[in-house]
């Protein structure tokens, strides 16, 4: 451990003994015809043997720069690049630490001239576009995008791959301006290698209508497009991989793609039983991503690292194949199509303690549970990009979904009064089979006028989801006490609910001032209609069949939501600042028929006004601020609409409230951005606060046997405030070593107004999480990542009996990799979480550590590695959660240590057919 220690005090504070020369160049860039300041333009520094980047930066509003670095070199390269201009190259002599170039005078460029040389700059800022030149920022050998993003300026990849630029999250990928593999980023950044990309632009997101017909997009979400090197453009490459371990764990995957120009093929499979995505490789996740991140849905399909897969949780085994195609079918029709199947199996168990608030006393319910999932899901994408002209485009995408599961679930249950007398048990056993389809079709058709902005756009969204189930269940409910019961059930459930959806939209957009004030005329219509069907039969013992029908437990209802929208936008849009607002009068209409019991069918008509605003500021292309307001309507759901008495549970009754109110919302949210790429620090931050009328919330009464009767109602005074701000900054310590260090606040405070056994009262719930990391890397030895993050919760409820309650807990992890000896990669993942508010009986704190060894060979497109998953046998997920209605404590079944060895060999033809790029295209920056 001493030797341990002392290496890793030598690899961070060891000094390199070579002198430096420390300097300073400043100037200030105006344009030679008008002698106005040129803002934005890239001015960056290249070694002159061998033009690799020093450094660079951004000119300011007043056309003012500063470059800051050390070096050994006696002189470097100085060059300038702005979108318009010539660019402008120099030799600077570093002789002085601070060295004046003056006011520089910028050619316009001749867009006739037929010789321009390529651009090297490091960035490009253009109107709405921030461009990355990949060749310009060094990252480790075999290197993929993921690994690039996370060492451009402004840029973050979390552990599970989700990006941020300057603060805001990048919610598509694009490949040469087309999806790659869907909209899921991660298998672009982490399948793509570095190597055939040419530039990283980033840009707001939008459709493609609204690119097409000039609409701002999305302000809050980036896109990000890699654009191919034009000789990479054709070829093939791909990944194959497998690996085995201990206790049977294994992994498979591969993924092959073909490149043609404007056609690519991609292929991808795999399977394990590692809790990872079918195609993980276990290697570092140079590939897809190690699973470290997972999430379950309502429906039994789980998430791991975003990305959604087949049903279950505990010990998943899944299977995965998928294709990908896109191409450009004839000058102005482009296609992309993807399939992809997803196919899991589980087991899980489950252990909940829950100590329920009551206004005047306590009751415990503790609960186990053991259930198994298998499921198949088939997805199938389309999309046609049409133009029929430079003013005319057509955007097709139907799309397709197909899924079969199996569960058993098996629960025992028991409720507990303030004195630990037992109240009532239960115990539950089910096997459920479901079928589900859902078909969808978006069709936009976008037509422009003129060169002012005009434009007349038609959306039509259809949507048709079906799901069947067969429901076997046996439960047994024991209530005792003064009115003892026994409920006994063996019944069969067939059930089925069906979708149908249509949306559709006319808008057509009136330029009051050319390119600038814009007033849009929009109506839009949406109808849904479902039907729910629920036949459950009980056992016959005589017939020995499930024959004898149960109407209280039996549905068959029809409802339908339609909505339809007149409205007006007005936007306003500067160079630096855009303003919109938006109207519309909202008429809506919910209608239910039941079928079984005709007397609860109900129509009610709702009317409301929902309005929008939003004001964008672009300080600078180093900062901006976003800003908005919103006022939305909500209607109650049918189920809490219905005065229909749920019996489905023996220990809660549902009731729903027909004289409910539509909910009224009101949002602001306001957000700040800043980025200095030469000091390399970034400030981001972000306020929202939500208030809303007419909230419908459930209303409870317990009896003395602690079996519930639940109805719903509106009430006032519901609000929630959550902000957010982090700090990050890169400082060079030499050429060799950076230093980063972030930290961030985020905070989350939310009042809600509930009902406890008939007694109204609201509770304040606040979280405050601290968090801090630093990011030491050396480049080809090591990089080291501590961080830290704590969390405080608070509630605080208005009613005396209640206690407030208090919570923290703390997670601490560190993230190491050295790059030594050569060929040789060893990452750690160690983290420590405690959170000594879990009740006894749970695991209040663990050690995490995962260990990774990877040895390249054969020319580094092989790869051997030695994984060590939970090194330290102590993963848990022992979870405390806190409700104005409960305390709850749980934990379930997780994957524990495991050893693998795995090999991955990759290939790439990328470049070797010919395309070589002899016949550059020149451009002017």
């Amino acid at each position: 451990m001493k030797k341990l220690t002392f290496l890793f005090m030598l690899l961070c504070f060891s000094v390199s003994f070579s002198q430096s020369n420390s300097f300073k160049i400043s100037g200030s860039l105006i344009s030679e015809d008008d002698k106005t300041p040129l803002e934005s333009a890239t001015i960056y520094l290249e070694r002159v043997v061998d033009s690799s980047l020093v450094t660079y930066t951004i000119s300011d509003k007043n056309g003012k720069f500063l470059l800051q670095e050390k070096t050994y070199d006696k002189s470097l390269n100085l060059t300038i690049s702005y979108v318009g201009f010539q660019s402008f190259t120099k030799k600077v002599l570093i002789d002085k630490e601070t060295i004046d170039l003056g006011v520089i005078e910028l050619k316009t460029a001749n867009l006739l001239d037929e010789v321009v040389i390529k651009s090297r700059a490091p960035i490009t800022i253009k109107k709405d576009t921030l461009e990355f030149n990949v060749s310009s920022f060094k990252t480790k050998k075999d290197a993929n995008v993921e690994d690039l993003l996370k060492e451009l300026p402004g840029v973050e990849v979390d552990d599970e791959g989700k990006i941020k630029v300057n603060g805001k999250e990048v919610n598509k990928i694009l490949v040469n301006g087309k999806p790659f593999f869907g909209d899921d980023p991660t298998i672009t950044t982490r399948n793509l290698t570095k190597e055939i990309i040419e530039k990283v632009q980033i840009t707001d997101t939008k459709t493609d209508s609204e690119a097409f017909s000039g609409e701002e997009g999305d302000k809050d979400n980036k896109t990000i497009n890699l654009t191919i090197k034009e000789e990479n453009n054709k070829g093939t490459f791909g990944r194959l991989s497998a690996g085995v371990g201990t206790d049977e764990r294994y992994e498979l995957a591969g993924m092959i793609n073909f490149f043609d120009n404007d056609q690519r093929i991609s292929v991808l499979a795999g399977g394990n039983n590692t809790n990872s995505p079918g195609f993980s490789f276990g290697e570092i996740q140079k590939m897809f991503g190690g699973g470290r991140s997972m999430m379950m849905m309502s429906n039994g399909s789980f998430a791991i690292d975003g990305r959604s897969f087949g049903g279950g949780q505990g010990i998943v085994t899944s299977e995965n194949i998928g294709a990908n195609y896109a191409d450009e079918l004839s000058k102005g029709v482009d296609i992309s199509a993807d399939y992809f199947l997803a196919a899991s199996s589980s087991e899980e168990k489950s252990k909940t303690n829950r100590e329920n608030i009551l206004p005047d006393s306590r009751y415990y319910t503790n609960s186990s549970s053991i259930s198994s999932n298998d499921s198949d899901n088939h997805s199938a994408n389309l999309k046609f990009d049409i133009e029929i002209d430079s003013t005319f485009l057509i955007n097709v995408s139907p799309r397709f979904r197909f899924s079969k599961g199996k569960n058993i679930f098996n629960r025992d249950e028991q409720s507990l009064d303030e004195a630990n007398t037992l109240t009532n048990e239960s115990t539950t056993s089910s096997f459920v089979e479901t079928t589900s389809k859902n078909i969808g079709n978006d069709l936009d058709i976008t037509k422009r006028f003129g060169s002012d902005g005009a434009f007349l756009k038609s959306t039509l969204n259809l949507e048709y989801n079906n799901s069947e189930t067969d429901n076997f269940l046996n439960s047994e409910t024991n209530i005792y006490g003064d009115n003892p019961n026994d409920i006994i059930r063996n019944q069969f459930t067939d059930g089925e609910q069906t979708l149908k959806s249509i949306y559709t939209s006319l808008t057509y957009r009136l330029p009051l001032i050319s390119k600038t004030l814009f007033l849009d005329f929009k109506y839009s219509l949406r109808s849904d209609k479902r039907e729910s069907i629920r036949s459950t039969y009980d056992f016959d013992s005589g017939s020995q069949e499930y024959s004898l029908f149960n109407d209280q437990l039996s549905t068959n209802f029809n409802y339908e939501n339609r909505r339809h929208t007149p409205s007006l936008d007005v936007t306003y849009r500067k160079e630096k600042w855009s303003i919109s607002v938006d109207a519309g009068y909202v008429f809506r209409t919910l209608k239910n028929s039941d079928r079984l019991r005709p007397n609860l069918s109900l129509e009610q008509d709702f009317k409301a006004l929902e309005i929008g605003a939003n004001f964008d500021y672009q300080f600078s292309p180093k900062a901006s601020m976003y800003s908005g307001y919103n006022l939305r309507n909500q209607p109650p759901q049918i189920d809490q609409l219905q005065p229909f008495q749920d019996v489905s549970d023996p220990l809660n009754t549902v009731t729903g409230n027909p004289n409910l109110e539509p909910s009224n919302s009101h949002s602001l949210y306001f957000g700040y951005n800043s980025f200095d790429f030469q000091s390399g620090s970034g400030f981001y931050s972000y306020v929202s606060a939500n208030l809303t009328n007419n909230q419908v919330v459930s209303k409870t009464t317990i009896d003395d046997d602690l079996v519930k009767n639940t109805t719903y109602t509106n009430v006032n005074g519901v609000y929630s405030v959550y902000t957010s701000a982090n700090y990050s900054k890169t400082v060079k310590l030499d050429t060799l070593r950076t230093l980063k260090y972030r930290i961030g606040l985020y905070s989350n405070t939310s009042r809600n107004i509930n009902f406890n056994n008939d007694v109204k009262y609201a509770s304040t719930y606040t979280t405050v999480t601290p968090n801090a990391s630093v990011t030491f890397n050396w480049k080809k030895i090591m990089e080291i990542v501590p961080n830290y993050r704590l969390s405080f919760t608070n509630n605080v409820f208005d009613l005396d009996g209640f206690d407030n309650q208090n919570f923290v807990s703390h997670t601490l992890g560190v993230r190491t990799t050295t790059f030594v000896p050569k060929k040789f990669e060893w990452r750690n993942d160690i983290n420590f979480n405690y959170n000594p508010n879990i009740a006894s009986g749970f695991q209040k704190s663990a050690w995490f550590w995962n260990s990774t060894l990877t040895y390249s060979m054969l020319k580094d497109k092989g790869t051997l590695t030695l994984k060590v998953y939970d090194l330290l046998n102590q993963n848990t997920n022992a979870v405390r959660t806190a409700t104005a209605n409960y305390i709850q404590d749980s934990q379930s079944t997780v994957l524990q240590q495991y050893f693998m060895v795995s090999f991955s060999w990759k290939f790439n033809s990328l470049g070797q057919k010919g395309e070589t790029g002899n016949g550059d295209i020149f451009f002017f920056d």
